[in-house]
């Protein structure tokens, strides 16, 4: 019994650890980790499974570790941040792939990339015949960019020298049944307001409400808890 309490607690030791260096180093997505990044966390989660079960070691000892190769990755960041030269070093650098009707079969192994891969990542992209595409390139996080000929790409509103009203981000004022006071402030709209376009819209608590958003018009777009279960899945 001992020993699984003491499991229990380096667990949560761990977890909290774990947590709390993630919040320092910042978060970034699969797709945009580097090379550096990615082993980094599988050594940092190694150590903190092994804080986890190894009984006979000393806590601090792991907390150590984990904290030094987060301060090394920090450290990295901040010379990327800081220098062209060593940004390149740590980061990498983008590899043009296509461009202008050629393929660059040198840069393609120099990527690790065979050709089927790379007809595969633009057919993923959209693009099922590459002679639509002025350039393809490989950037530092391992995804392609591609830049579609200007006869491939869609119409914009300057092209037809249109000027439409720039859009902005709708705020949220009711998440999940709270209202959200500042948010709501920041639309200069009131309680009484909200209440009454909530009413209007069949809301007469603003508990029934999952999500409440205003756009720059002042409309406000309602979407009411709904505890329904679907009998099937349309996505299968």
């Amino acid at each position: 019994m001992p020993d699984l309490l003491k499991i229990v607690i380096l667990s949560i030791t761990s977890l909290v650890t774990l947590f709390i260096l993630a919040k320092i180093m910042g978060y970034r997505q699969m797709s945009q980790m580097s090379m550096f990044d990615y082993i980094n966390g599988i050594t940092i989660g190694s150590i903190a499974a092994e804080m986890a079960t190894e009984l006979d070691q000393t806590p601090l000892h792991g907390i150590v570790a984990m904290t030094v190769y987060a301060l090394f990755a920090l450290l990295l960041s901040f010379l990327s941040m800081k220098s062209i030269t060593m940004r390149r070093l740590i980061v990498g650098r983008p590899v043009l792939l296509l461009n202008n009707g050629s393929i660059y079969e040198k840069n393609l192994k120099k990527a690790k990339i065979d050709i089927n891969e790379f007809l595969t990542q633009c057919r993923v992209a959209g693009y099922f015949d590459i002679s639509k595409l002025q350039s393809a390139v490989l950037e530092a996080d391992g995804r392609i960019s591609f830049l579609p000929l200007s006869t491939e790409r869609p119409l914009t509103a300057a092209d037809v020298k249109l000027s439409p009203e720039q859009e902005t981000m709708t705020a949220n004022v009711v998440i999940d049944g709270h209202i959200m006071q500042k948010n709501l402030l920041h639309t200069g709209k009131d309680e009484i307001w909200l209440h009454r376009q909530l009413k209007a819209q069949g809301a007469d608590n603003v508990r029934d409400v999952l999500l409440a958003s205003v756009d720059m018009q002042n409309k406000l777009t309602v979407f009411l808890k709904n505890h329904d279960e679907r009998s099937k899945d349309i996505l299968i």
